[in-house]
C-alpha cells in the first residue's frame, strides 16, 4: 500500500478514508463558488467524506481564444483566500505557469500539475520548492508507469508529498479511455492515487469550439475507481450546469452530488 500525503489537516492515501475532490471547473464568479462549496462541503459532512474544494483561477490549455479562461491569478486568489477562510476549506488549484507556484502556494493547501503540463521540468520544479503536496495528473499520452518519472522531479527537490491522478488515455481523435489498471500501476509506485471521473469522460475538442463529454458515466467510472482501491476522487461539479462556462458537457450537476456520495459510499465500505 502506498503511504499516505498530508494535505491541510487531511491525510490521503495509506489506508485513510476516500477524499472528495470538487467544485466549478473554473472559477466564474464569487457566486457560484460560495453556492457550490458550500452545498458540497454540506453534503461531504453529511455522508462523514472529506473534501477538498477544487476551481482554477486561470485555465491556460482552452481549446478556442473564444473559450471562458477564468478570473486571471490576482482576482481568483482573492475568492479562493476568502473561500478558505470563511468557509474553513482546504484548497486545491492549477498552476499552469511556474512563476506563479510562490503566489498560489500562499493560499492552495494542495498545487496541482496539468495533465497536460506533466512533463513541463520547470513547472514540476517550480510547484515542488514550495514545499506544499502536488497533484500531478497524468497525462493523456503517458503510460502510468512512466508517472514514476515525473514523480521524480519533484523528490528531486526535496518534495515526496506527491499524489497521482488518472484522468483518462487517448483514444483516437475526440475520444478518451479509462485503462483500471493504471490506478493501481501508479499505487504500486509508492504514491497515493486519484481518480478523476470529470476528465475522463470527455470528448476533447469534440464540439468544434470546446470539449464535449458523456457524464452519464461519471458515476459508473467512480465507482470502479474506488472498487479498484483509489484513494480520492475528483468530480467538477456546477450549480447552472446549462450555462457552465468549462466543461459544462463533462462535470456533475450539483443537485446530483449527493446521490453520487451515497453510491460511492456503498462501494467504499465493501471494501
Amino acid at each position: 500500500m502506498a503511504g499516505s500525503v498530508k494535505v491541510g489537516n487531511l491525510e490521503i492515501g495509506g489506508g485513510n478514508p476516500l477524499v472528495l475532490f470538487a467544485g466549478p471547473c473554473v472559477l466564474e464568479s464569487e457566486r457560484i463558488a460560495f453556492q457550490t462549496a458550500e452545498r458540497v462541503k454540506e453534503l461531504a459532512q453529511k455522508h462523514n467524506i472529506p473534501y477538498i474544494f477544487k476551481s482554477s483561477y486561470l485555465k491556460a490549455n482552452r481549446l478556442s481564444i473564444n473559450s471562458f479562461v477564468g478570473p486571471g491569478l490576482d482576482k481568483g486568489l482573492k475568492i479562493l483566500r476568502k473561500l478558505k477562510k470563511e468557509l474553513d476549506l482546504t484548497i486545491l488549484t492549477d498552476v499552469h505557469n511556474p512563476i506563479e507556484a510562490e503566489p498560489v502556494s500562499q493560499v492552495a493547501d494542495l498545487l496541482q500539475i496539468p495533465a497536460f503540463l506533466c512533463r513541463q521540468t520547470d513547472l514540476v520544479l517550480s510547484c515542488a520548492r514550495t514545499k506544499k503536496p502536488l497533484n500531478i495528473k497524468k497525462g493523456q499520452f503517458m503510460a502510468p508507469e512512466d508517472m514514476k518519472k515525473i514523480a521524480e522531479k519533484a523528490e528531486s527537490v526535496g518534495n515526496k508529498n506527491i499524489l497521482l491522478t488518472e484522468r483518462g488515455t487517448s483514444f483516437g481523435y475526440h475520444n478518451l479511455v479509462v485503462d483500471m489498471r493504471s490506478l493501481v500501476i501508479m499505487r504500486d509506485l509508492g504514491y497515493p492515487v486519484i481518480f478523476d471521473a470529470t476528465h475522463s469522460l470527455q470528448l476533447p475538442g469534440g464540439e468544434s469550439e470546446s470539449s464535449g463529454g458523456q457524464p452519464q458515466f461519471i458515476i459508473p467510472l467512480a465507482k470502479a475507481a474506488v472498487a479498484c482501491g483509489c484513494d480520492g476522487l475528483f468530480v467538477e461539479t456546477h450549480p447552472e450546469i446549462s450555462s457552465a462556462l468549462s466543461d459544462k458537457k463533462s462535470m456533475l450537476p450539483l443537485e446530483e452530488m449527493e446521490g453520487f456520495l451515497v453510491q460511492i459510499k456503498k462501494i467504499e465500505k465493501a471494501q
